[in-house]
């Protein structure tokens, strides 16, 4: 099962204005707050289910805004766990791994989920810490019990990479939850229904949610389609869809959908006698 989710790994007019007009407000609460706007501004995680509905996010920290991130993110981070989750995206963005650990625990000790996952990517990765799935596994699933879809579908990633156990069936059963909502965690339910894995096997199942993940640009999800599609598992056979979702996959990144692009189109393999892979021949 492919990868654990994780983003771990030109301070712009409008935000110098509203810098300057922090200086002229009065009351320490109404700066605090100016600086957790600031901070979300520059800073904020889409998938964070402690970010209002009304703020967009941004999926990496521009390198220009970094510095203003940190600055209005530690500002605020004493009255806000969100600002607290965000100052650690912006050490980490800045390659200051110890500082953006210690925010995210100081975050995740106050109760933001999105810290605790991001505490359990390291653990699992062994980046800044020690590796310890176990301690992984815990925090995803603190997270996933508190409803975020991110700890839900990596604790499902956690124990198909051959971490430490966890339950299949309950894997399953609060991906589903998830799914309803969340691209990553239909990707995650998908391949555990195209697996049979916590549960029967259910192709046509795994398609409908792949596919609906491929609609919101989901990398994993489209080359998942386009194998499906090329093999006609759990649903019509079509070649055409199949190089679209390929396609699709490949330029937000994919490298399977990479290869698969590359296998459809140089179908032919010519080996020497030893086996040794000589060219393709592409039609």
């Amino acid at each position: 099962m492919k990868r654990l989710s994780t983003r771990c790994f030109a301070v712009m007019a409008g935000v110098a204005v509203a810098a300057a007009a922090i200086v002229a407000i009065p009351s320490l609460a109404r700066a605090q707050s100016a600086d957790l706007v600031l901070c979300d501004r520059v800073a904020a995680d889409p998938a964070d289910p402690d970010k209002p509905a009304d703020i967009k996010g941004v999926a990496d920290i521009a390198p220009s805004d970094v510095a203003t991130a940190i600055k209005y993110c530690r500002n605020a981070s004493g009255s806000s766990r969100r600002a607290m989750f965000e100052l650690g995206r912006a050490y980490a963005a800045n390659r200051q791994l110890p500082e953006a650990t210690a925010a995210w625990r100081k975050a995740a000790d106050k109760g933001s989920t999105s810290a605790m996952v991001e505490l359990g990517v390291l653990y699992a990765t062994g980046a800044g810490v020690a590796k310890d799935d176990a301690q992984a596994q815990k925090l995803f699933e603190r997270a996933a019990q508190a409803g975020n879809p991110r700890g839900v579908s990596n604790l499902a990633a956690l124990s198909s990479a051959g971490g430490t156990p966890s339950d299949p069936a309950k894997a399953r059963e609060m991906l589903a939850k998830a799914a309803e909502t969340n691209a990553e965690a239909q990707y995650q339910l998908g391949l555990m229904l195209a697996d049979g894995k916590g549960g029967a096997k259910d192709e046509a199942g795994a398609r409908s949610l792949f596919e609906k993940a491929a609609a919101q640009n989901h990398a994993g999800a489209l080359e998942q389609m386009g194998e499906f599609s090329e093999e006609g598992r759990g649903g019509p056979k079509d070649s055409a869809a199949a190089k679209a979702y390929y396609e699709k996959a490949a330029a937000l990144g994919d490298d399977d959908a990479k290869k698969a692009l590359k296998r459809i189109s140089c179908p032919v393999v010519i080996k020497d006698k030893r086996g040794n892979l000589v060219t393709n021949l592409c039609f």
